[in-house]
């Protein structure tokens, strides 16, 4: 199974579980893993932004792909990565493919300043990894510091076929939706799959723009598969209604350097991690910052019943 352009719903970005001595936590990742195929999911990113990759050796990488990928034969598994040299790209990208991935994900470094440097690292990417392997092209500024105009993108796409989705991380980045979209209409860029991050916070909108759904890791997937299937529905405002109910605890989880330890908080409350442990450096959930959530869950829950959950 490869990734293609055709791809859409939501493709959650999986936390990598730790247990609280900092080990990877396979059985936490199996639950994971079954949950997203339980709610709909169309397929998972591995090794993400928030997947902590840069904390894991070379062979725990591998090992938390090939895990994931076993445990979802029948889903799309993309893994991330992003490496500061090619030769870690290349070994990675080809273990996990040969593993079952679909594609991989490829962040720019921060040092990419012109258009013409964002295209040819792009192209010595795909020299590295081979032609054949389908490639996400993940934009977000604000972590990397890159910005990629509609146009240099138009370009990446024109230039390299396997490149079949943009992770669009903007902000703000709905014109930019609007602007690669109307390249497909006027024959200027072939389509690719458009999936949205930054945790969704804008996701109602974006998928109004265009896109075709999301690629993120906010602690209620479902909600997100929900918002997708009602939108894809034509019920716009049951769609936002929805999301907007959750919208407080997005928001809170949107936090930079705190947003993982949200995160990973509410998923381990849910029962899906046994533990919200990250490996350091991490930045820890203040006992205020916990009661902040437990507030945020309780108000959440007079909406959506999801997040009921026991008392902590």
């Amino acid at each position: 199974m490869q990734l293609t352009a055709n791809a859409h719903g939501v493709y959650p970005i999986a936390p990598t579980p730790f247990l609280d001595d900092g080990a990877v936590d396979h059985d936490s990742m199996a639950r994971l893993v079954d949950f997203y195929l339980g709610i709909g999911a169309a397929g998972i990113t591995v090794l993400g932004q928030l997947g902590e990759a840069p904390k894991l050796e070379a062979d725990e990488s591998v090992a938390v792909a090939r895990s994931m990928i076993r445990r979802a034969p029948a889903m799309p598994v993309v893994v991330g990565v992003s490496a500061p040299g090619f030769a870690a790209m290349r070994v990675l990208a080809r273990e996990v493919m040969d593993a079952g991935a679909a594609g991989v994900m490829i962040a720019p470094p921060h040092t990419l300043r012109t258009d013409d440097q964002i295209v040819a690292y792009y192209c010595q990417a795909v020299e590295a990894i081979g032609a054949d392997v389908p490639f996400v092209v993940q934009d977000y500024p604000l972590t990397f510091s890159v910005q990629m105009s509609p146009g240099v993108i138009r370009r990446i796409v024109g230039e390299l076929p396997s490149c079949v989705m943009l992770k669009h991380e903007d902000w703000p980045g709905l014109d930019k939706i609007s602007t690669l979209r109307g390249y497909e209409r006027d024959g200027s860029m072939r389509h690719i799959a458009i999936l949205c991050g930054n945790g969704g916070l804008f996701l109602d909108y974006e998928l109004e723009r265009g896109a075709d759904g999301a690629n993120t890791g906010y602690a209620f997937p479902d909600m997100l598969c929900d918002v997708v299937r009602l939108a894809a529905a034509g019920q716009r405002e049951a769609a936002h209604d929805l999301f907007d109910v959750h919208l407080p605890l997005l928001r809170y989880e949107q936090q930079p350097g705190v947003g993982l330890a949200v995160r990973k908080y509410v998923l381990m409350r849910r029962g899906l991690l046994a533990s919200a442990a990250q490996r350091k450096p991490a930045a820890l959930l203040s006992a205020a910052a916990r009661g902040e959530v437990e507030h945020l869950l309780a108000r959440l829950a007079a909406h959506d019943p999801r997040a009921r959950l026991a008392p902590a």
